[in-house]
């Protein structure tokens, strides 16, 4: 009888240990480390062509060794958050348009990334999803200076892109 309970105890923790190395095991295969900086997020809708997004991005750098990144008025300035660099994090609501030839974004948040009339976009690379091969999808922005809209308020970044890798450093 004491033979069988210690038996019993033995084949439960083995068995919970195999379990549980299983889990793991399975965890490791399936869990590639998703960005954390640079990223969207896709709103669940039936459309290919019109979705809602949230994007995410560390733009900008320090001001200190900046002598300008931005012309105004023909004087280079630099702008706080914008451009190239990792010192802010940003978000903005957008609606990604996709015709399957070209794509591009409109801000839905008027004051999202930044209150000024323009915002100095740098190129990023921003993760996805992974699709149904369990390959990455990359949503790429190319670097531009956008303007507002001057009757909606809204910024327009052209020129997106798709791709199974990231494209840009995200310097």
């Amino acid at each position: 009888m004491k033979n069988t309970k210690i038996y019993s105890s033995v084949f439960c923790l083995a068995f919970l240990f195999f379990i549980v190395g299983c889990q793991k095991e399975h965890e490791k295969d399936n869990s590639k480390s998703q960005p954390k900086s640079n990223y969207i997020i896709v709103s669940d809708n039936d459309s290919k062509t019109i979705q809602n997004c949230i994007i995410s991005a560390n733009i900008g750098h320090d001001g200190k060794n900046c002598p300008g990144c931005i012309l105004i008025n023909g004087r280079l300035r630099h702008q706080d958050c914008q451009g190239y660099g990792h010192v802010c994090n940003v978000s903005a609501n957008v609606t990604l348009y996709n015709n399957g030839v070209a794509a591009y974004a409109v801000t839905t948040d008027t004051f999202g990334l930044t209150d000024q009339a323009f915002f100095n976009m740098p190129d990023r690379s921003l993760f996805v999803e992974y699709d149904e091969k369990n390959n990455e999808v990359w949503l790429n922005i190319p670097a531009q200076l956008v303007f507002r809209d001057s009757v909606s308020h809204q910024f327009t970044f052209t020129g997106l892109y798709y791709s199974n890798s990231q494209i840009y450093a995200n310097n």
